[in-house]
């Protein structure tokens, strides 16, 4: 037992080696790249799998009742200072660990296809690997240094991997922006890091936790600066984890390949920061301000991203947002100390999530060759639908994580979430109606989303016969709603005609693909059980290792009056998400549902008229909430603004005063040389003459 814990080390070794190695292979083979991709897939994924299996008995070791571990080494030695490195073994670690190695695994089969044809094949897989090792690492750091440093390693890998096709201009301003945006916080986190050393003189988490409250039991601590340090240090998960008002990057990272979206957004960069804020739990539940914000941050985040998700064309970025708002339910719930329930829905989402992500994958992959290689095309809802008919297996497992993020029982988001709604509802009744309201608009966009992709008619055609314009708006699966008066385009009221002439169809993807979306969608149908309704009884507990012996020893101590009694507190959750689904159906959903369309004057709208209201919010929500503008207004136009200005003060005036005087100078030389002659009887009559001018001067004042 001891020898395993005293190892745990090689889980992030065996992905970093994985990677040096297809490093030292693009380095010294390049030519040979092509031939030996099925190899250096092999040892990719082989090497995650043995890290894999480690985790796992490490976490079963941990739930059956193994002490915490701790391992240090001697990195920096001073008189004042010692920084050690080492890694931590708790139920959290565990958790984690399990969470990015099947994810990481899943993704990587998956990979294995999707990425088969592309030039950067083995780059890719080298780039995958060190990101996985670099989240590995930053799980088991058991200080807040080490952690910083696995922190900016997940950063570079995701730039990375987000400009991976970085010959596509929007693939590197998209890079640029999260890592841009990710300096920021990671700026904040540093000085929040150093002022925690400046207070409690540790960087351990266990030791900080300690001198804290020790300190702040004896009235040695300034309230308001250990906030402020600890808001700093919350800068950090508030970029990393896309949280407003820094979550602007996570929907321009769609720019990189589905693939790595899908590991972002489950298991390792955006889960960081919901880790960071897990890790300093105990530190952050002593100071009420700092749980106040964090709370209010993951609301505002939730709502947010929810309502913007609602009227996105971007299947990707729609998806993207969807991880904004459930992120945003994390920090909420460890902003209210719900410890339990945001961890739960942690690993919940991570499944759910990699599951959606891999089968947007799977629909690209599918519809791209028909509609053309371009994201605005292969990834536009207008693009798409029927590919239930075309796509079975797809279309059989992307409901799963629809259905799950909708909270709809039994799959796994509904158990989290609904423990996120009650606690918020009973801690703070207007945090909890901004979170009910969050998960019916949660549940309206995901069914949106499927109804628009895998419903009705395939509108892959119109890439070529019609233009798309943003302002179209699409009410029904076959038809089109113009809502801007100054586009002339004509409304397509039925593809019937189009559809049969001559269109390739979708195909099924291969079944590397397809055997990771059926793995995923097993842990998201059972993974909430493990929160099952017995430990939903029990008193909450900030102690994870509690939560896992009560989950686990509760699945086979269900009574069915625990179940009712269960259900019925339920309902309301149930029923909001059942509302928004409802409404997704009557817009979007089968032709029984469908909308007529009507034209009024130059524009036409659905049968009812919409009021400026409901067009202003639906512009908002299409358009992001003018965030994205705002910001580019407020941080890239002020400021080259200002950089003209200093460059006009610099050229003018700073410049202008050297040059000038220069000039002078040159100048004045060139007309002195012309009134000198060489003749000394001129220089003395210019001399006696201005003599006689300055005494006759004096004489007459």
């Amino acid at each position: 037992m001891e020898i395993l814990f005293q190892n745990v080390w090689l889980v992030p070794s065996f992905p970093f080696l994985a990677s040096v190695l297809l490093g030292l292979v693009l380095f010294f083979l390049p030519s040979s790249i092509r031939s030996i991709r099925r190899i250096c897939f092999s040892i990719s994924v082989s090497f995650l799998t043995i890290a894999m299996f480690i985790s796992i008995y490490s976490f079963w070791q941990q739930i059956m009742g193994s002490p915490i571990h701790q391992f240090f080494w001697s990195w920096i030695i001073n008189k004042n200072v010692i920084l050690e490195i080492g890694y931590l073994i708790d139920p959290l670690t565990s958790i984690m660990l399990i969470l990015v190695t099947t994810v990481g695994v899943t993704v990587m089969i998956y990979s294995g296809s999707y990425m088969f044809y592309d030039q950067g094949y083995i780059r890719f897989f080298c780039y995958l690997s060190l990101f996985t090792a670099s989240m590995l690492g930053l799980v088991l750091s058991p200080n807040l240094i080490q952690i910083y440093i696995f922190w900016e390693l997940v950063g570079m890998c995701s730039y990375l991997l987000i400009g991976f096709w970085f010959t596509r201009p929007n693939a590197a301003n998209a890079c640029q922006k999260a890592f841009v945006t990710n300096r920021v916080g990671d700026f904040g986190l540093l000085l929040g890091i150093l002022g925690f050393y400046w207070i409690t003189g540790s960087f351990e988490f266990q030791d900080l936790s300690e001198r804290f409250l020790e300190l702040l039991g004896h009235n040695r601590i300034d309230i308001v600066f250990a906030s402020l340090c600890a808001i700093l240090l919350f800068l950090g998960p508030i970029a990393k984890s896309a949280q407003f008002p820094l979550h602007i990057w996570l929907p321009d990272a769609m720019e990189g390949p589905t693939p790595i979206s899908a590991l972002i957004h489950a298991a390792t960069m955006v889960a960081a920061g919901i880790f960071l804020v897990a890790r300093m739990f105990p530190l952050f539940e002593m100071l009420p301000l700092v749980m106040n914000l964090i709370s209010w941050i993951g609301a505002i985040t939730a709502l947010l991203g929810a309502s913007i998700a609602m009227a996105q064309r971007d299947l990707k970025k729609g998806l993207a947002y969807s991880t904004i708002s459930q992120l945003g339910y994390m920090m909420l719930a460890l902003g209210i100390g719900s410890y339990k329930a945001g961890l739960f829905h942690l690993i919940t989402h991570a499944y759910s999530k990699a599951l959606l992500f891999l089968g947007s994958g799977s629909v690209i992959h599918s519809i791209e060759p028909i509609v053309g290689y371009h994201p605005n095309k292969s990834q536009n809802l207008s693009f798409m639908g029927g590919l239930r008919k075309y796509m079975p297996i797809t279309a059989v497992t992307f409901p799963f994580g629809t259905l799950s993020l909708c909270g709809i029982p039994p799959f796994a988001c509904f158990w989290s979430k609904d423990e996120i709604l009650v606690d918020s509802w009973l801690r703070f009744p207007f945090l909890g109606f901004l979170a009910f309201l969050t998960a019916g608009l949660t549940a309206f966009y995901m069914f949106r989303i499927y109804l628009l992709t895998f419903e009705g008619d395939f509108r892959g055609q119109l890439s070529d016969e019609y233009k798309i314009h943003p302002s179209i708006s699409i009410w029904g699966n076959n038809r089109l709603l113009i809502g801007n008066e100054k586009d002339k385009i004509n409304t397509v009221s039925s593809l019937n005609g189009v559809v049969n002439k001559n269109i390739s169809y979708p195909k099924e993807s291969d079944s590397i693909m397809l055997f990771s979306l059926i793995i995923l969608t097993i842990p998201t149908f059972f993974i909430g059980l493990i929160g099952g309704v017995s430990a939903q009884k029990q008193n909450h507990s900030n102690s994870l290792s509690n939560w896992l012996h009560l989950s686990i020893n509760s699945l086979n101590n269900i009574h069915y009056e625990n179940f009712m009694e269960f259900f019925r507190d339920a309902i309301p959750s149930i029923s909001i998400a059942l509302f928004g689904i409802s409404i997704a159906f009557y817009l979007y959903g089968p032709k029984i549902f469908r909308m007529k369309i009507l034209k009024i004057e130059k524009a036409q709208y659905i049968e009812f008229d919409l009021k400026s209201i409901f067009i202003f919010l639906y512009n908002w929500s299409y358009y992001r909430g003018y965030i994205d503008e705002l910001y580019y207004l407020l941080f890239v136009k002020s400021l080259r603004f200002i950089s003209k200005s200093l460059f006009f003060i610099d050229q003018w005036i700073i410049d202008g005063i050297v040059n000038g005087t220069g000039i002078l100078s040159f100048f004045g030389g060139e007309g002195m040389k012309y009134t000198v002659g060489g003749r000394i009887s001129s220089y003395l009559f210019f001399l006696v003459s201005c003599m006689f001018l300055f005494f006759l001067y004096s004489y007459i004042i």
